[in-house]
Formats: C-alpha cells, sequence, structure tokens
C-alpha cells in the first residue's frame, strides 16, 4: 500500500467513527425518535431535556470519544499501514487536522442518518481535545463557566467556541504560519460551522425566547465556587508576584552580580569585582528583567482568564441589584485594567533590554521611556490587586441559595 493511500484509510475511518449517531441510537434504545422530539437535534443537549440528564451525559460522553478516538489513532494507523503514510501529506499534523475534520463532518454530515446530523459540539470538542489541549481546556472551561452562568447551552457553545480560536490564535507561536496552519484553519472554519448550525438559536438567544436549562440544585453553589476560586486566584496570583516574587527577583540577582563569584554563580565571574558599581547594577537589572519577562505574558493569561470568570459569574446577579450590580462593575473595572497593563508591561519589556543597547542614543531613548511607561505599568498593577481585593472582600455578600438569586 502506497503512503498516500495508507494516509487516507485514518480519514474514511474517522468520517465513519464521526457519523456514528449515538443520541439518535440511545433515543430509539429509550423508544424515542429524537428528529421528532424536543428540538429535533440528536445531540446531547436535546437528548437531555428529551431523555434526562443522565442519558444526555452519556450521549455527550460518546459523541466527544468519537471525535477524540479518530484523531488520536489517526497517525499510529497510518504509520501501521505504511511506514511513512504519516508525512505522505507534507506533516503529521495534516493527518492528524484531516482526521479531525472528516470525524466533525461526520457528526455534522452522517452518512447512516441521510446526512442529517447533530450540531458538532461535543465531537469537535473532542478532536480539539487532541490537536490543541490547553486551548482546549479553556473552551471546555468557557463552557461550563457560561452554561451554569446563562444557562444556555447554546451560547455557552458559541463562546466555548470563540475562546478556542482566540486561545489558539494567542498562544500559538506562529498560528499561521506553515507548521501551525491546518490547525488554525481547522479551529476557524470549525468554529464558523458551529455558528452556522446554531444560526436558529443565535436568533433565539436575540429574541430573548431561547430555552435555557432549568434552576437545578447545585447550580448556585458551583457558581459561588467558581467566582470565588477565580478571584481568590486573580487576587492572590497578582498580589503575590508584584509585592513578592518580582522584588525578591530584582534584589536577589542584585546580591547575586554584588557577591560574586559564589555558588549562585557556579564559581564563573560574571564582571569583574573591581567594576564601577553603576555597571554591576545595570547587570542585576537586565538579568533579572531577563528572568522576570518571560513570566509576563502567561501573568497577564491567567489574569485575563480569571476576571473573565469571575465577571461572567457576577453577572447571573446582576438582576438582583445593590451590591450584586457594585460587584459587577468593579471586576469589570479590574478587567479593564489588565486589558490596558498588559500591552503596555510588553513595552517595559521591550524597553528593559534596549536601555543595554551599544548604541547611546538607542539606550537613552529607552531608558527615558522606561521610566514612564514602568511608573504606569506598576500604577496599574496596583489598581488591579485594589481593585480585585475588593470584589473578592465583596464575595462575602453572594447570594445564599437558588431562591434569592432567581
Amino acid at each position: 500500500m502506497s503512503p498516500s493511500v495508507a494516509a487516507l484509510v485514518p480519514l474514511v475511518v474517522a468520517y465513519l467513527v464521526g457519523a456514528l449517531p449515538f443520541g439518535y441510537l440511545v433515543g430509539r434504545a429509550r423508544g424515542v425518535n429524537l428528529f421528532h422530539a424536543g428540538s429535533g437535534n440528536i445531540g446531547a443537549t436535546n437528548a437531555a431535556r428529551v431523555l434526562g440528564r443522565s442519558f444526555g451525559v452519556l450521549v455527550f460522553v460518546l459523541d466527544f470519544l468519537k471525535g477524540v478516538v479518530p484523531v488520536a489513532a489517526a497517525v499510529p494507523l497510518a504509520n501501521a499501514l505504511d511506514a511513512g503514510a504519516a508525512t505522505a501529506f507534507g506533516a503529521p499534523d495534516v493527518v492528524r487536522v484531516g482526521a479531525a475534520a472528516l470525524a466533525f463532518l461526520g457528526h455534522l454530515f452522517p452518512v447512516y442518518l441521510g446526512f442529517r446530523g447533530g450540531k458538532g459540539v461535543a465531537t469537535g470538542a473532542g478532536t480539539v481535545f487532541v490537536l490543541v489541549p490547553i486551548p482546549a481546556a479553556l473552551s471546555i472551561l468557557t463552557w461550563v463557566v457560561v452554561l451554569f452562568a446563562s444557562r444556555f447551552v447554546s451560547l455557552a457553545s458559541l463562546a466555548a467556541g470563540t475562546v478556542l480560536v482566540a486561545a489558539h490564535l494567542v498562544s500559538a507561536p506562529a498560528p499561521f504560519g506553515e507548521n501551525a496552519l491546518p490547525i488554525t484553519l481547522y479551529l476557524v472554519i470549525g468554529t464558523a460551522l458551529v455558528f452556522v448550525k446554531h444560526r436558529a438559536n443565535v436568533k433565539r438567544l436575540l429574541a430573548g425566547t431561547e430555552n435555557a436549562v432549568g434552576e437545578f440544585s447545585m447550580r448556585q453553589p458551583v457558581l459561588r465556587s467558581i467566582h470565588v476560586l477565580a478571584l481568590g486566584l486573580w487576587f492572590g496570583g497578582a498580589a503575590f508576584f508584584n509585592f513578592g516574587t518580582a522584588t525578591a527577583i530584582f534584589a536577589s540577582f542584585k546580591e547575586v552580580v554584588n557577591a560574586g563569584p559564589s555558588d549562585r554563580t557556579a564559581h564563573q565571574v560574571i564582571i569583574p569585582a573591581d567594576a564601577p558599581q553603576e555597571q554591576k547594577n545595570a547587570l542585576a537589572s537586565a538579568l533579572a528583567g531577563s528572568a522576570v519577562g518571560p513570566v509576563f505574558p502567561r501573568y497577564f493569561a491567567m489574569q485575563a482568564v480569571c476576571s473573565v470568570i469571575a465577571l461572567l459569574t457576577a453577572l447571573s446577579w446582576w438582576k438582583l441589584g445593590g451590591v450584586h450590580r457594585w460587584r459587577v462593575l468593579v471586576i469589570a473595572f479590574a478587567l479593564a485594567t489588565v486589558a490596558v497593563a498588559w500591552p503596555i508591561s510588553d513595552e517595559v519589556t521591550r524597553l528593559r533590554l534596549l536601555r543595554f543597547n551599544p548604541d547611546s542614543a538607542i539606550a537613552d531613548t529607552a531608558k527615558a521611556g522606561f521610566a514612564s511607561w514602568h511608573l504606569v505599568s506598576l500604577g496599574l498593577s496596583f489598581v488591579t490587586v485594589s481593585a480585585a481585593g475588593v470584589a473578592l472582600a465583596l464575595a462575602g455578600r453572594l447570594p445564599a441559595d437558588a431562591k434569592s438569586a432567581v
């Protein structure tokens, strides 16, 4: 078997597996045709609505797995048929993305049911969980938070798809580069298809007539837990980094440079002991900046995720008025400071390195800009931590139960 033919086999298998209509089969096993019940869809949401939540979970898990298995098995299966099959189309990721796309399309247009299928959320989630685990995890987290906050499954699915694409574009080093392009295109096109399949839901959401999941006993406790956890991580992480970690790192490098050579420099001379103090301070600052700089993108990403989760959960209590509206406003303000501080932090990191440029003109300009922007960055960090702390304090006035939140 030629490599190109061997590489096609996992794609065919992916479509046939993705097309397995588990929702329809589970419904039939219960004596119900999901095409003629509820919303008329064979996905997990309608299965839960018509058959009960336990069967809805079962259908979701099965649909999720029929996205995971074909993608995870695509390259091993291709290589088992022919050693060079995984690179027949240029790269293993092309085979994986092809399997993901066909499993996803199989769910949307199953050959077994006359090409009439579900909306693709669970199967799509399974495929991306293998392709891009971290963006997929953020997407699933978004789905859970939005569902609990709004009780709209459709809104949760659309929000999850949007976050998936955004997280990939932000986290991938070159999302439109040759290596990552297949995955990027799959995520963008797949999310667009999810929006197309949900167009009726979007119309109902805009009209205020979309069906919401009924209130359930664990909704408010879970919402409160997620809200407090997000605020605690946000405030604690920001406060510890700004007032503990960062200052300690800069002090440590200054001590290392002034005390070296020592065991902390592997007993290597990194700067002569008789060097001017100004030169030592410059080296300490440069080294500390090199250590802290790579942390900032992750630090701000953590803040962004936590603040968005805190805001989404807080919005579910907006209608209660009073302190609950103040909660939303405080968190929204703090989120805005994060959005403004992130690019400023990137500029501070850039200027920090340029201060030591061999060209004195560039170095002098960078030093002047660094002083101003660094002060602004520190001020915004203080405001963010303060606002997050106020929001955490307001968490002491969360709704006590489902009745007070209705």
